[in-house]
C-alpha cells in the first residue's frame, strides 16, 4: 500500500490556483485581436474577437451576481453550440459558482432529475428551446429563475416559462470589468451526468484543478498552436465538449461555433472545415462519415494536411480513416476517454520505434486501437479476480484509469464501491494493452457476447461490417439462445436507401475474418438504429427488441 511521502519544502508557488478564468484572461492579453466565428440564430456567419468576448463575459458575470449566484451556486445551460454558451463557459466558472451541462437530448424525467439532483437554482436557455424548457420548469420548481437567450426581444419569443428574463435585457446595464475572485482550485467548476443505459445519470463535477491540467496536456498532445482553428464540433452540453473549448482558447487559436446543426445538416460543419480551414475539430464516426460523402461532393476536394479530427464513442472505420487521409490529407486521431474522465486519457498515434518495425497495413491497422495513455493518467486492467493483468496485447480486463482529472465518485451516488477499485475509476469496458502501451477496448462488459463459454466482441464485428461498402452503419448485440448461452444478431444499415445489403455476402466478408463461430446467426437489414440521449448506439434497445429471435 503506497502512503503519501512528505518531502524537502519547494519554493515554487504552489499555492497559485489554477482557475479556467486565467484561461481566457491570459489568451486575451497576447492575443486579443484572434477571431471567434460563430454562427447565429438565423444560420449567419459572423466574427468577433477574443478581447470582445472577455468583455461580454465580465458583463455575463456581472449579470450573474445580479441574479444572486455566488460560488457553489449551481447554473444550468440548455444550448447548442452558440456563441453566448461559449460565453457562459467562462463567466459562469470564473464567478465560484458550477456550470451545469444539459444535455438537451435526454428524455424530459432524466433531464429534471440533473437539475434536482445537481441543485441546479438558475438556467439559461436558447430561444429555439424554450418549449423544452417549459416542461423541466413544471417538473423543476427549485428553478427560482429562466433567462432566455435571443437575439430578438424576449416579447416577441412565445413561451411558457415563469417569469422568464432576457439574457441581453439583462447585460446591457452590466460593466465589463469584475471582479474576479480567486477559487480555491478544488472547488468544482462544471457538472455533467452520465447517460447510462441502466439507473438514473450520475454526476460528475469537474475541478478547476482537473480542467486547467487537462487542457494543458490536451494541447500539448495534439499540439495545438496560436496557428491553429479549433471547430466545435461535439456538443458543448455532453463532456465540456470534451474540454476543446478550454484547449483552443489555451492556445490561442481561433475558434469557430457552429451553433445549431442536425444530423440532416453535416454541410454545416464540412463547409466550415473548408471556410475557415480548419486543423483541429473533434467528433464522433457518425458525424464524421457524412461530412466525408459531402467533401467528396465538392468539384476539388479541400486541402485537410493540417487538420487532426479527434475520434471518439466509437472505433473509426478504416475506410473512414482512409478515406479522408486520401480525399484531404486529414488525420484521424482515434481517442478514448468518458464523462467521469474529463474526458481525454488516450490518443492514437505512431511512436518512433514502430516507424520502421510496421509495414503500411499494420501501421493503419494500429490506428484502430484507442492508442497511448496520455501523460498524467493511468491505465490498467482489471481482471475477474480483482488483480491487475499484464499489458501483453492478449489479456482481456476491464479497463480502469486514475489521474488528476479522473474522477474518485460520483455525486451523492449510492453505488460508487462497486465503480472505483484501489482509486481507479472501472470503465465498465473491455480491453487489452499490448507491449509497447496501446490500448484495444475489445466490448463493453454488458455488450460482450458469451457463446459457448467463449468470448464475441461486437465491436470487432460491427467495425468489420462497416468496411463493407453497402454498409453505413451496423451494431450487433447477444441474444438468448437454448443451447450456446448467446448468439450474435447484426443489425445494419444500407449505404444508401438504394442499396441492396445481401446477408450471405456479409458473412462472406466476415469470413475472412472471423472464425465460423463467431459469424452473426442473424443479419437484419433496418433503415436506422436506435440511440441514446448522447447519440450512441442504443443496445439495451436493441436487446430488448430481438431478445427472443432464437426462442
Amino acid at each position: 500500500m503506497t502512503h503519501l511521502v512528505l518531502g524537502h519544502p519547494s519554493t515554487h508557488g504552489d499555492g497559485y490556483q489554477l482557475n479556467t478564468t486565467n484561461i481566457l484572461r491570459q489568451a486575451v492579453t497576447t492575443h486579443p485581436e484572434q477571431e471567434i466565428a460563430y454562427r447565429d440564430s438565423r444560420g449567419q456567419w459572423r466574427t468577433t474577437t477574443y478581447a470582445a468576448t472577455w468583455k461580454r463575459v465580465g458583463r455575463t458575470a456581472n449579470a450573474l451576481a445580479s441574479l444572486g449566484i455566488g460560488p457553489g451556486d449551481v447554473v444550468g445551460i440548455l444550448d447548442w453550440n452558440h456563441l453566448r454558451h461559449f460565453e457562459l463557459y467562462w463567466a459562469i466558472p470564473g464567478t465560484g459558482a458550477v456550470m451545469l451541462q444539459m444535455n438537451l437530448r435526454l428524455a424530459a424525467d432524466d433531464l429534471a432529475y440533473v437539475v434536482g439532483h445537481s441543485g441546479a437554482s438558475v438556467v439559461f436557455v436558447d430561444e429555439s428551446l424554450v418549449g423544452q424548457a417549459a416542461e423541466l420548469a413544471r417538473r423543476c420548481p427549485e428553478v427560482r429563475q429562466w433567462v432566455v437567450m435571443t437575439d430578438r426581444p424576449l416579447a416577441e419569443v412565445e413561451h411558457d416559462l415563469p417569469d422568464a428574463i432576457d439574457h441581453e435585457a439583462l447585460l446591457a446595464g452590466q460593466p465589463e470589468e469584475f471582479a474576479w475572485p480567486i477559487i480555491d482550485e478544488r472547488s468544482a467548476y462544471s457538472a455533467c451526468y452520465t447517460t447510462g443505459t441502466t439507473g438514473r445519470p450520475k454526476g460528475v463535477f469537474y475541478s478547476h484543478r482537473g480542467i486547467v491540467l487537462h487542457t494543458m496536456m490536451w494541447a500539448a498532445d495534439q499540439a495545438v498552436r496560436d496557428d491553429d482553428c479549433v471547430l466545435l464540433t461535439t456538443p458543448m452540453f455532453h463532456a465540456q465538449c470534451w474540454g476543446l473549448p478550454q484547449v483552443g482558447v489555451y492556445a490561442r487559436s481561433r475558434i469557430v461555433l457552429p451553433g445549431r446543426y442536425s444530423a440532416e445538416q453535416i454541410d454545416v460543419l464540412a463547409d466550415a472545415m473548408v471556410r475557415f480551414d480548419v486543423t483541429v475539430t473533434n467528433g464522433a464516426p457518425a458525424i464524421f462519415a457524412p461530412m466525408l460523402e459531402h467533401l467528396r461532393s465538392l468539384p476539388d476536394p479541400p486541402d485537410l494536411s493540417r487538420t487532426r479530427m479527434i475520434s471518439g464513442s466509437t472505433e473509426p472505420p478504416l475506410s473512414l480513416m482512409r478515406g479522408y487521409y486520401e480525399l484531404t490529407g486529414a488525420q484521424i486521431v482515434h481517442g478514448y476517454g468518458a464523462t467521469e474522465t474529463t474526458p481525454l486519457v488516450t490518443s492514437n498515434h505512431l511512436k518512433p520505434s514502430l516507424v520502421a518495425r510496421l509495414d503500411e497495413a499494420e501501421r493503419w491497422d494500429l490506428k484502430r486501437s484507442q492508442g497511448l495513455p496520455v501523460a498524467g493518467v493511468d491505465i490498467r486492467l482489471l481482471g475477474p479476480e480483482g488483480d491487475f493483468l499484464p499489458h501483453d496485447g492478449r489479456a482481456v480486463g476491464e479497463i480502469c484509469i486514475r489521474g488528476p482529472w479522473i474522477t474518485t465518485s460520483y455525486w451523492r451516488a449510492e453505488d460508487n464501491d462497486q465503480r472505483f477499485h484501489r482509486g481507479y475509476w472501472r470503465s465498465g469496458d473491455l480491453g487489452t494493452i499490448t507491449a509497447d502501451g496501446y490500448l484495444k477496448v475489445t466490448d463493453r462488459l454488458k455488450d460482450v457476447i458469451k457463446s459457448g463459454g467463449e468470448w464475441i466482441s461486437s465491436i470487432d464485428l460491427e467495425n468489420a461490417l462497416v468496411e463493407h461498402p453497402s454498409v453505413r452503419e451496423a451494431a450487433v448485440v447477444g441474444a438468448p439462445h437454448p443451447q450456446w448461452q448467446e448468439r450474435p444478431v447484426a443489425l445494419v444499415v444500407p449505404a444508401s436507401p438504394d442499396d441492396e445489403v445481401d446477408p450471405d455476402a456479409l458473412r462472406e466478408h466476415l469470413a475472412q475474418g472471423f472464425a465460423k463461430w463467431q459469424l452473426p446467426d442473424e443479419i437484419l437489414v433496418v433503415d436506422q438504429l436506435p440511440r441514446t440521449g448522447v447519440g450512441k448506439i442504443d443496445k439495451k434497445a436493441l436487446r430488448a427488441e430481438h431478445g427472443d429471435i432464437f426462442a
